[in-house]
């Protein structure tokens, strides 16, 4: 799992740095000044989470057999929640601002509720490290 955790940071953070130039040079202009600021949100919070997930893989890592069960498992659960909530927050985000249905509107909290919830589960891995 670590292995993917890696990989969706470097899909995560490499689409996020495209993405943002994109918005920064190919939609100014392009779309409504609100649009285009919701767009960025999506781009901000992508960036940051692909850094907590990097963080996620190299506590995985560091920890390894060290780690107690329930540890290793809220960092599973961290991960997978930093993951899937970009999706859902940023991707609902970039949706909109392309005119993508509107029922996109009402998963962008639903994807914040989720990138909460991993920095919850981070927080009970925490708990949970060896002394």
């Amino acid at each position: 799992m670590t292995k993917l955790y890696l990989l969706l940071t470097a899909l995560l953070g490499g689409s996020g740095v495209i993405l943002g130039a994109f918005g920064a040079h190919g939609l100014r202009g392009k779309v409504a000044e609100n649009l285009l600021e919701a767009y960025k949100t999506g781009v901000h919070y992508q960036l940051i989470h692909a850094l907590a997930l990097f963080g996620v893989v190299l506590l995985m890592q560091q920890l390894g057999e060290r780690t107690s069960q329930q540890a290793a498992g809220a960092l599973l659960v961290a991960g997978a929640l930093f993951a899937i909530g970009v999706l859902f927050f940023s991707g609902s985000l970039y949706g909109l601002t392309f005119g993508g249905p509107r029922w996109l509107g009402p998963v962008t909290p639903l994807g914040g509720l989720l990138l909460i919830g991993g920095w919850v589960a981070l927080f009970v891995a925490a708990l949970r490290f060896p002394h």
